[in-house]
């Protein structure tokens, strides 16, 4: 009896961007390394269950606000020709206090390496003189379209989606 293989097919879901966590793009070195902000206000709504007495963003959003920065140098070096920049895998992420309503994250991402499909980054934000998080991650980038053509147009849309949203991190 042969053995009927049957392909997986991967499913692919487009972020939707409910939380921007960046607000800002303070400086940024094509390839090598991006410093932005991000201004915690106790309006934005998970604050509210996290916690109600304490509000504090939750560590995993100040892991995401290094992985957006480092997203955007990705994107920049490579002249948006991906539009999709997802986390591949995360490592060493250290949670040394919080960031509460009121104060201004600053993140600091250097590039260890920047390639066609794959990145490697060093981060760390920061809340006045205090280190915050530190991480070491990757990220992937690709297109859609790259596993099916149909895909093309909305490659395209989302990209012409992030190029808009530059112009408001990066005046």
């Amino acid at each position: 009896m042969a053995k009927k293989l049957e392909k997986r097919r991967r499913i692919v879901t487009i972020p939707s961007m409910k939380f921007v966590l960046i607000d800002k793009v303070i400086r940024i070195g094509p390839g090598s390394e991006i410093e932005a902000v991000k201004s915690v206000s106790l309006a934005e709504e998970y604050l509210a269950d996290h916690f109600p007495t304490f509000p504090v963003l939750p560590g995993v959003l100040l892991l995401e606000g290094l992985i957006e920065s480092a997203a955007w140098l990705v994107r920049l070096t490579q002249d948006f020709s991906k539009s999709m920049v997802l986390l591949e895998h995360a490592g060493n992420v250290k949670y040394k206090s919080f960031a509460a309503p009121g104060s201004q994250l600053k993140y600091f991402v250097k590039a260890r390496t920047i390639e066609e499909n794959v990145s490697g980054f060093n981060g760390k934000g920061t809340c006045g003189a205090d280190t915050i998080v530190e991480a070491r991650f990757s990220l992937r980038h690709f297109n859609l379209a790259d596993e099916d053509a149909k895909m093309a147009a909305v490659d395209d849309r989302i990209v012409q989606s992030l190029k808009q949203r530059w112009k408001l991190l990066r005046p």
